[in-house]
């Protein structure tokens, strides 16, 4: 199996998980390929083997790699989908953040999950993904996102109204601080925190979460995932935000985006000891009296 690794820079606080990730793989004699920029700030700080090569590109993973391993958080697994594309490539986040639901493995399980890769003893969990169509070229090759897009004002601006349609059929006038539309992978990221529902991976829906709306009646809409959402800006500001995952553009309120799910998925790997319940649970306490008496 040949493994490639992503990462971003950290603090000294994980250098052992990180030696223990390249120590556990150089046991199993494995072909591993590291993200460039990730390589140069580590090469230093712990001890690699002679069996790393280095990269930079997508082109450079496809037909190379079999398994792409994300060293952080959930915005860490996030980046590797520039990477990933539509290869196919399973991505598999070991967990060095907070939350981490899509980083699901735990620091102290990573000789765990790596013998579990190398048996195969895993399953794959196929995301959809959102697409973003403009009538600018915003994001190039990177117009996809797998928690949300999102469309909010600049910070020194006043309120937006956003005018949504569905199928180009009228939904409403949001007025609020911006607009959430988010796959049920990200149904557990930014929508949850502004009141959106969480949806299970497999519902094939999206979920339009209005974010500070001015109008307390306008509430999370769950559509389904095969229809097209285009949306058109009024504002003050003649610029506002638009955001694939952690990548933002600022654009001129002319614009319009039209949104529709993409022609791809990613595959997320699923070690056959977890399921997305399992991760609901854990991540958010379910269960759990945490009153203190």
């Amino acid at each position: 199996m040949r493994i490639a690794i992503y990462g971003r820079e950290f603090n000294n606080s994980v250098l052992p998980y990180v030696q223990e990730v390249f120590n556990v793989l150089d046991q199993y004699k494995t072909p591993v390929y590291v993200y460039k920029k990730y390589l140069d700030f580590i090469q230093d700080k712990i001890k690699l083997s002679n069996n790393i090569e280095a990269f930079e590109q997508h082109t450079e993973l496809v037909g190379h790699t079999d398994v792409l391993i994300s060293l952080g958080g959930d915005g860490t697994l996030l980046d590797t989908l520039s990477l990933v594309r539509d290869s196919g490539i399973p991505v598999i986040g070991i967990n060095f953040g907070r939350l981490g639901f899509l980083a699901s493995i735990n620091k102290d399980e990573i000789k765990t999950a790596i013998e579990a890769l190398k048996n195969k003893e895993y399953s794959l969990d196929k995301r959809t993904l959102l697409s973003l169509d403009s009538t600018i070229d915003l994001f190039e090759e990177e117009n996809f996102a797998l928690n949300d897009i999102t469309i909010h004002r600049r910070d020194n601006s006043a309120m937006m109204i956003i005018h949504a349609y569905m199928n180009n059929e009228f939904v409403n006038s949001y007025w609020a601080d911006g607009l959430i539309i988010a796959t049920p992978t990200g149904s557990t990221a930014y929508s949850l925190s502004c009141g959106g529902p969480i949806i299970y991976p497999s519902s094939q829906n999206f979920v339009i979460t209005p974010i500070a709306p001015h109008n307390l009646n306008v509430r999370p809409v769950i559509v389904p995932d095969d229809v097209s959402l285009t949306f058109e800006v009024e504002a003050r500001s003649t610029k506002f935000l638009v955001s694939c995952d952690s990548r933002t553009k600022t654009v001129d309120r002319s614009v319009k985006l039209t949104l529709n799910r993409a022609n791809f998925h990613v595959n997320l790997i699923r070690l056959n000891n977890e399921s997305y319940l399992t991760t609901l649970r854990n991540k958010l306490l379910w269960g759990i009296d945490t009153r203190n008496y």
